[in-house]
């Protein structure tokens, strides 16, 4: 019995060091990156980047549990703005800064996880016209810890976090449409209507 014990006990030290070995060899910093196409412009775009109450429509994670708290800071919108979340097991806690906003163009943030695992990463908003719209990337860069390290020999971030991102941004296409459609009739009565003040 005590051998069998002993060759058990060697056994799972085996696999616990091969376990280590193999973290060891993963990269040490991820990056998950999706992207979307939109009909419409930067401009119609950028907002749901640099604001917090814009996020909410579309942000990926809110519908996994509607009963999620949500703490904001009292400016919402631009560098300095900040949300805080704390909800079941599927979305955690955390916490989501904006540090940096080039308007129209892209908003970076600092993303804070405190459950279910500590880490923190930088995302990016970025959007530029491409054909007759716009092209939005939506990106993640962190570094992977021991912890990170073994569960990506499991399941990469990028197959963890990378449909969420798909989900987020098949979101926000239609509501960023549909304000270009607004933007386009507002702007077709305004011409309309200054065409007939000239000729009155």
């Amino acid at each position: 019995m005590k051998q069998l014990l002993l060759g058990i006990g060697g056994a799972l030290a085996l696999a616990v060091g091969g376990i280590l070995v193999a973290a060891s060899m993963q990269p040490d910093t991820y990056q998950i990156v999706r992207t979307a196409n939109v009909s419409a412009t930067p401009a119609d775009v950028f907002p749901y980047f640099n604001d917090y109450d814009k996020w909410d429509t579309w942000n990926p994670w809110g519908k996994l549990d509607p009963n999620m708290k949500v703490t904001k800071s009292d400016v919402k919108v631009g560098v300095g703005a900040w949300n805080a979340w704390e909800g079941n097991s599927d979305v955690g806690s955390g916490k989501m800064s904006l540090l940096e906003s080039v308007t129209d163009q892209k908003t970076v943030h600092k993303l804070e996880f405190k459950e279910p695992m500590e880490d923190t990463g930088m995302v990016t908003f970025a959007v530029a016209p491409e054909g007759e719209g716009s092209k939005v990337t939506w990106s993640m860069d962190g570094d992977n810890n021991l912890v990170s390290k073994i569960m990506c020999l499991f399941v990469g971030m990028d197959s963890m976090i990378g449909p969420d991102f798909e989900r987020g941004l098949g979101t926000l296409k239609p509501l960023v449409e549909a304000d270009a459609k607004a933007r386009a009739e507002t702007e077709r009565l305004a011409a309309e209507a200054a065409a007939a003040a000239l000729l009155a």
